[in-house]
């Protein structure tokens, strides 16, 4: 059986898990708590750049980066969603939207998040900046799709949908998207979706763990 490497706090990691569930793919997995050092170094054995999420098909086939691993599950595994869809255009423009969930809606999440645990004096405010630049133009982006679409590539549930909604669960107490009403909607028809309940089960535990933490 496969192996994923993971951690269900993990953007990146939810959007695999999002692909897994969608598709109904069993895999072994194994958590990684990368705020240990000890563990990240331990996890380093087996990745060296020491990354999640991280897919172990055989003892010399891995897959690291979670939209390479969701095209191998996809081109592997016929069951469940199709998440690429059919067509040289039509899969360019899904792998397109992925990757621009990635660089204007996952990371900037993430950069204000951990900022948000330093001290004022250690942020840098010139890059925070840019991120809620790049949120503000991904948002506007979605809300005018999801004024036509249901899912971010119109009916079809697809691999940039699994990279979309990990940022849009986090986004409310990070940068919310109060004045978007369609991304409203459509985080709504998200969690609708079996794949979000199964993803949900495992995530709110670890949430909640993570914050009694910090207290």
């Amino acid at each position: 059986m496969m192996k994923l490497y993971y951690h269900p706090l993990s953007t990146y990691s939810q959007k695999v898990l999002l692909a897994l569930y969608e598709k109904g793919i069993e895999v072994e997995r194994e958590v990684v708590n990368m705020m240990n050092p000890q563990k990240v170094e331990e996890y380093r054995n087996i990745y060296p750049l020491g990354r999640i999420p991280f897919l172990q098909v055989t003892d010399d086939h891995v897959i690291p980066e979670s939209s390479i691993i969701i095209e191998y599950l996809e081109g592997h595994h016929q069951s469940g969603t199709k998440l690429i869809t059919d067509g040289v255009d039509a899969s360019r423009q899904v792998r397109f939207i992925d990757r621009m969930m990635d660089q204007y809606l996952l990371d900037p999440i993430g950069t204000l998040f951990f900022s948000s645990m330093k001290p004022e004096e250690q942020r840098d405010h010139e890059r925070l900046d840019k991120m809620r630049f790049y949120l503000d133009v991904t948002y506007q982006h979605l809300n005018e799709r999801f004024g036509e679409n249901t899912w971010i590539m119109g009916e079809q549930f697809t691999m940039a949908d699994c990279a979309a909604i990990p940022g849009l669960f986090y986004a409310p107490n990070i940068y919310p998207y109060n004045d978007y009403p369609n991304i409203q909607k459509y985080v709504e028809r998200a969690k609708d979706r079996q794949s979000h309940r199964q993803l949900m089960e495992e995530v709110k535990p670890a949430l909640e763990a993570w914050e009694n933490a910090q207290k």
